[in-house]
Order: C-alpha cells, then sequence, then structure tokens
C-alpha cells in the first residue's frame, strides 16, 4: 500500500480487516465507497522495450525513455480532461470522466510519440500500449485508484496490448456514441482464466 495515502484510508482500510461484526464491516465498506468511490473512465499506459533495451544499454539508457514518456503524457492526459493519479516505473495511471476522452487522450498519445521517434534514433523511440475501462473505483487523494475496473485496464494496457495498440473493454465502449467516430474491432481478451470482451481501437489516419 502507497504510504502516502490518507491515514483516514488506511486506517478504514485496517480497521476493517479487524472487524469481526459483518455489520459492522459492510458499514466501514460503505464509508470508504462513500468518501472514495466514483465512477470514471480508467486509463493504463505502459511503455515496451523494457527487458530488451535495459539489457541492451542498461537502466540509464531506459530510465531517460520513461522521463521522457512523463513529459509527453501529462499535458496531453490533462488536455483531454484527465486527471494524472501516477507513474509507476514505466506506467502511467490516469482517470477520465468518461470512457470517450480517454480514448482520445490515448490516440493523441500515440500519434505524439509517433511524431517525436522521427527525431529520435531506433534505440529511443518510446513506444507504447494503453488500456481502457470504465467502472465504479476507489480513487485516493488523487494518487492512487483501485477496482476492477483498474484491474481490467491493467491487463489490457499491461499484459495483453502490444506496443502502438490501444485496448477497451466492451464495457467502456458502450458508452462511446458511433458519432465520436471512434474506430474499433471486437475481440476477446483472456488472462488467468478471465475473458475480457474487449475492443482494439483503430487510429491510424485519425
Amino acid at each position: 500500500m502507497n504510504r502516502k495515502l490518507p491515514s483516514k484510508f488506511q486506517n478504514l482500510l485496517l480497521k476493517y480487516s479487524q472487524e469481526v461484526s459483518s455489520v459492522n464491516r459492510e458499514a466501514i465498506e460503505a464509508e470508504l465507497w462513500q468518501e472514495y468511490g466514483t465512477e470514471q473512465a480508467i486509463f493504463v499506459l505502459d511503455m515496451s522495450g523494457f527487458s530488451l533495451l535495459t539489457r541492451k544499454y542498461g537502466i540509464i539508457h531506459y530510465l531517460s525513455m520513461v522521463r521522457r514518456m512523463q513529459l509527453v503524457s501529462e499535458p496531453i492526459i490533462t488536455s483531454f480532461n484527465g486527471k494524472m493519479l501516477k507513474y509507476e516505473a514505466d506506467n502511467c495511471f490516469a482517470v477520465f470522466p468518461d470512457a470517450l476522452p480517454a480514448v482520445q487522450a490515448a490516440i493523441s498519445l500515440q500519434h505524439a510519440f509517433d511524431a517525436s521517434n522521427l527525431l529520435t534514433p531506433n534505440d529511443f523511440d518510446v513506444h507504447i500500449a494503453c488500456g481502457i475501462d470504465y467502472g465504479k473505483v476507489l480513487v485516493v487523494s488523487s494518487k492512487d485508484c483501485f477496482g476492477d475496473a483498474v484491474n481490467r485496464a491493467c491487463k489490457l494496457g499491461e499484459d495483453t496490448a502490444a506496443a502502438g495498440e490501444i485496448l477497451v473493454t466492451q464495457k467502456a465502449m458502450e458508452r462511446i456514441s458511433p458519432e465520436a467516430g471512434i474506430k474499433s474491432r471486437p475481440l476477446s481478451v483472456s488472462i488467468s482464466g478471465i475473458t475480457i470482451p474487449s475492443y482494439t481501437i483503430d487510429y491510424r489516419g485519425t
């Protein structure tokens, strides 16, 4: 657990784990959801090529690329009304009020890195994969988020999507009107026995 999270949140979790009464646990859970619960789109960005580039050039080389990713990603995310939560290793976590701006930000990020990669040698090119879901989550002090939607977005962005891909859950895609002009293709993602109905975004030329 992130030590920077507010003590109230962590104390309620500890109180929940030590409470023997199911009625009291339900009350604590309700308090947590009342205080920190929200419905938003969860956006997870993962950089590709960590193992290969680190083995070839060392960790400083890759960390310099991570820093470039951070500098490019935050202003684009905020420009689509997203809120940065955290950078963790070579991942970026953010929340958006709905699925459409999250997908639009992901498309903009892919185009931005495609453009910046024209100016760098191949081994300094930044390639990203994105996963997006929508649902009820706990967002704590704009620093971290927890919930099924976070887990699904992570599985899509970190474990499934290849470099250049944007994968979006069916639930998130259902919130995007056809009039938005987002082109996509359905796919079924299975990870650790869990099937996640999803879509891959066709953004080239967008």
